[in-house]
């Protein structure tokens, strides 16, 4: 048995669909400017290739929880996406062999400081103050890939105190699944635990204390959370 010299960290994990078990979160991988319409809504090059960064997994929030208003920013942005969760991996996956590593789907949120974005890309400097931040990672249930067959289309919906802001579909990723999880294996090692979130479509927009956000894709269990009072 290891002895640690301070008290170890809880474990991340998230709840799958019909079953006791969780399932352990290793990464977050995250794929910016992957939806045509969000990259002009950004004022982003359409030609160029999603950006790949990554958040801890210890930012997961998980079904039903609350978001502290982050310190550090005021002008607190949802990103609702579709995400894919790894059973396997490896370097170098080919596009044709992607999706059998593919333990199942989420509906999940790219919470961002929006304020620190454009200084951030301005200067090249590295993402992690707008996007890699405490509880920036909401992720609801995992529905296993055998409930849901190889997902390539469907929905993806965000509602702020019911009024919808984002709708949008799968189909329309610029950079669909399998060739995400080709892309991130030519750099990564992808592991049994990993999760990416493959981009949000259009309708990016602030939120404040008090909101609830609700967010779903079709054929997967939905997700809510509520802003909090800003954390201290």
């Amino acid at each position: 048995m290891v002895a640690y010299a301070v008290s170890p960290p809880n474990p991340s994990y998230l709840d799958i669909v019909g079953s006791d078990e969780k399932f352990p979160v290793r990464r977050i991988y995250c794929i910016g400017k992957n939806y045509l319409a969000h990259v002009r809504e950004m004022e982003q090059d359409e030609r160029d290739p999603p950006v790949i960064f990554m958040k801890p997994a210890d930012a997961l929030v998980r079904n039903g929880g609350e978001i502290p208003y982050p310190v550090f920013t005021k002008n607190f942005h949802y990103e609702c996406e579709l995400v894919v969760a790894m059973k396997s991996g490896g370097y170098n996956i080919s596009v044709g062999d992607a999706s059998k590593h593919i333990f199942g789907y989420a509906v999940g949120l790219d919470m961002t400081r929006r304020d620190h974005q454009a200084g951030v890309l301005e200067k090249g400097l590295p993402w992690e103050v707008t996007k890699s931040f405490d509880q920036s990672a909401p992720v609801g249930p995992i529905t296993p890939v055998d409930q849901t067959g190889i997902m390539t289309t469907g929905h993806v919906k965000l509602q702020v105190n019911g009024e919808t802001k984002q709708d949008d579909d799968i189909s329309l990723l610029i950079w669909k699944i399998d060739e995400i999880i080709t892309k991130l294996s030519e750099q990564h090692a992808l592991m049994p635990g990993d999760i990416i979130m493959t981009g949000t479509p259009a309708g990016v927009g602030a939120v404040v204390s008090g909101d609830v956000l609700d967010c779903s894709v079709d054929g997967l269990e939905p997700m809510q959370v509520r802003i909090g009072a800003t954390a201290t």
